[in-house]
C-alpha cells in the first residue's frame, strides 16, 4: 500500500468514479483514513501547497474534497470566504468541528463532479482528490471549475504520483487540466518526489 492508500483499496476501475459508499466504508473504518492530522508527508504538502498561493489573500475560494478539514483550517486564514466540499457526511462532520470558530468558512456535502456549487471563485483547490474520478467525470468536473473561476483566479492543483488503485493517476489528473489551454495558463509547477503541484490563472 501507498502513502496515499487506506486499507480498504476500491476495485480500481478506469470507468467508474468512486461513490460515497468507499468512503463511508473508509470513514467508518478510521476516523483520519489518510491520516491527514499527523502524517509528515501531507504536512510537508500543506506548507508547499499554500506556500505556492500567489495572493495572500482571496476573496471567495472553494476546496473541493475538505475531508476532515485540517488543510481546509490552514487555508481559511488566506480567504475571505471559504466553501469546502466533500461526498462524505463522517468527514463533513469533523471538518465542522475543526472549523468551529472560522465564521467565513461553510461546508456542504455534494459530489464534487456531478453537484458542482454555483457561484465564483478567485482561487480553486483540488488536492488529492482527481483520481478518484473517471476519466469523463473528471473532464465535466474540469469544465465546471473553468466556468466557475473569475478572471484573474487561481486553480491549484495537488496530487501524489505514486501508484493507487484509484481510477486514475496524479499524472494523468495534471495532464488532464494542463490540455485544457484556451481558459488557462501554467504559471508554477513542481515535481516533488512524492506529489506533483501544478498552478493555473486564468488570463
Amino acid at each position: 500500500m501507498s502513502e496515499r492508500t487506506p486499507h480498504i483499496p476500491p476495485t480500481r476501475s478506469a470507468s467508474r468514479s468512486l461513490t460515497s459508499a468507499y468512503f463511508d466504508q473508509l470513514y467508518a473504518a478510521s476516523g483520519d483514513p489518510w491520516e491527514f492530522a499527523t502524517s509528515r508527508y501531507e504536512a510537508e504538502k500543506y506548507a508547499a501547497t499554500l506556500a505556492a498561493l500567489p495572493r495572500p489573500r482571496y476573496a471567495s475560494a472553494l476546496e473541493l474534497g475538505c475531508s476532515i478539514g485540517v488543510l481546509t483550517r490552514q487555508l481559511a486564514v488566506h480567504c475571505d470566504r471559504l466553501l469546502a466540499i466533500d461526498i462524505s457526511d463522517a468527514a463533513l462532520i469533523q471538518a465542522r468541528e475543526r472549523c468551529a470558530d472560522l465564521p467565513h468558512v461553510g461546508f456542504e456535502r455534494r459530489d464534487m463532479a456531478a453537484e458542482f456549487p454555483d457561484g465564483r471563485f478567485d482561487l480553486v483547490l483540488v488536492s488529492e482528490v482527481g483520481y478518484y474520478l473517471a476519466s469523463g467525470d473528471l473532464e465535466r468536473l474540469r469544465d465546471r471549475i473553468a466556468h466557475a473561476l473569475a478572471p484573474h483566479g487561481h486553480l491549484l492543483l495537488v496530487h501524489y504520483t505514486g501508484e493507487t488503485n484509484y481510477p486514475l493517476s496524479g499524472d494523468a489528473v495534471h495532464e488532464c487540466f494542463r490540455a485544457h489551454t484556451t481558459r488557462w495558463r501554467l504559471v508554477q509547477s513542481k515535481a516533488d518526489t512524492q506529489y506533483r503541484l501544478d498552478l493555473f490563472e486564468v488570463p
